[in-house]
């Protein structure tokens, strides 16, 4: 007699699995302070623990600004909790337009649509675009967010992957398809595991040669680059050529929910056709406040950038000084790499448990097999003191595990 499929056992022998490789994921259960970022409660078998955050993608703590708690809360008493239904139906809100207004001027475009996530407006948008132009091949970037890649493989067009930020390869690929079929190139400005940079005015010089459009994720960047938080297409002048400039609210901009910001006529197709737009619950009204306020206060204010490059500068600083092997970029994010999941998760372990200092380990499949690392993102909250404890219980862990460190 055959047996059945016992589903369980394969549920936990996968589990197992990862947990033998060192891959598997445990949540921290923390509890954020307003008005003390980053430092935050943490919640283990019974017993609080305080710790000091250098992992959030609240990269400018602006999840705990008071003009996006007041804007926030106001808006919570004024309107309700939730958006009411899709915004197709019943939750459209002045809230929702109004956004949408700031981040359309906060990019020079014409137009921008609001997704709940910035995982959402990725597969919603790309999917809907290359799904929908007929014939449309997808220049991706071998680097490309998972999100990207998700929408780009939902929309079932030709994909054609170029090596990560290599102009030459991508001109390659561009030169063998018909100068009149529709051809998206796909990348990101700054790359979040990583934290290179992409090469933008290469990609849009190609573009523009060879007829294409142009899809830049700058999740990564808005609020944290350009005069106004527009992004590094902003810092360097090159907004308006980029097609469509998706970002989300939820890294620099403290809150939650992703967006597009291109043509009226661009929108509007993603508006009418995105199964990803249409039948999704539209974002609260109060988150949408919440994120117009961030916005418009990083589009003036230059303070917490300022604070925050000087944060980054500091602990490179710190570390180079030590030896700790660091991936060499130009933006905010600092990759301090181990190369072994085993022990990238056994030093996120101690660090926590030890020294108070939370940075979760980055492994396989989000990196390379062999690039283990642990992130590292500096706010315009951390002190010295705070940069300093850091240094120390790294250069602890990189003894204690017999890890190489970096030749000054």
């Amino acid at each position: 007699m055959t047996s059945t499929f016992n589903h369980h056992n394969f549920f936990t022998s996968e589990l197992d699995q990862l947990r033998e490789e060192g891959r598997y994921r445990v949540f921290a259960e923390l509890e954020r302070k307003a008005g003390h970022f980053p430092q935050a409660r943490r919640y283990k078998d019974g017993v609080t623990q305080d710790v000091t955050i250098w992992c959030a993608n609240d990269y400018l703590g602006m999840g705990q600004h008071p003009k996006v708690i007041d804007a926030t809360c106001d808006a919570l008493r004024a309107y309700g909790a939730g958006a009411g239904g899709t915004r197709n139906i019943s939750g459209n809100s002045h809230e929702h337009v109004l956004l949408e207004e700031e981040l359309a001027d906060l990019h020079g475009k014409e137009s921008a649509l609001l997704f709940t996530s910035g995982y959402i407006s990725n597969w919603a948008a790309l999917s809907a675009l290359a799904g929908g132009i007929p014939n449309c091949v997808v220049l991706s970037d071998a680097g490309n967010h998972a999100s990207m890649i998700e929408g780009i493989r939902h929309s079932r067009a030709e994909r054609r992957i170029f090596k990560h930020n290599d102009i030459a390869d991508l001109e390659k690929h561009l030169k063998e398809i018909p100068l009149e079929r529709p051809k998206l190139i796909a990348f990101e400005s700054v790359y979040s595991m990583d934290g290179d940079i992409g090469n933008i005015k290469g990609i849009c010089d190609l573009a523009d040669k060879y007829g294409a459009m142009t899809y830049l994720d700058e999740v990564h960047a808005v609020g944290m680059y350009g005069p106004r938080g527009g992004g590094i297409a902003e810092r360097e002048g090159l907004m308006d050529r980029i097609t469509v400039i998706e970002a989300t609210l939820g890294k620099a901009y403290g809150v939650v929910g992703g967006y597009i910001a291109a043509s009226k006529a661009l929108c509007d197709y993603v508006r009418s056709f995105s199964s990803g737009f249409i039948f999704t619950t539209a974002l609260p009204p109060a988150i949408a406040a919440g994120a117009r306020t961030a916005v418009r206060h990083l589009k003036e204010s230059e303070i917490e950038r300022m604070r925050q490059r000087r944060a980054v500068s500091k602990v490179r600083s710190a570390l180079k000084a030590i030896g700790i092997p660091m991936m060499d970029n130009d933006s905010h994010i600092i990759p301090v790499m181990v190369g072994n999941a085993v022990k990238c998760k056994m030093i996120s372990d101690v660090l926590m448990d030890q020294y108070g200092i939370y940075i979760q380990p980055i492994n396989y499949p989000t990196v390379p097999k062999g690039t283990e690392r642990l992130r590292i993102t500096p706010s315009p909250f951390h002190t010295d003191d705070d940069i300093a404890k850091l240094a120390n219980a790294l250069s602890e862990m990189w003894s204690h595990c017999a890890l190489s460190r970096a030749v000054a």
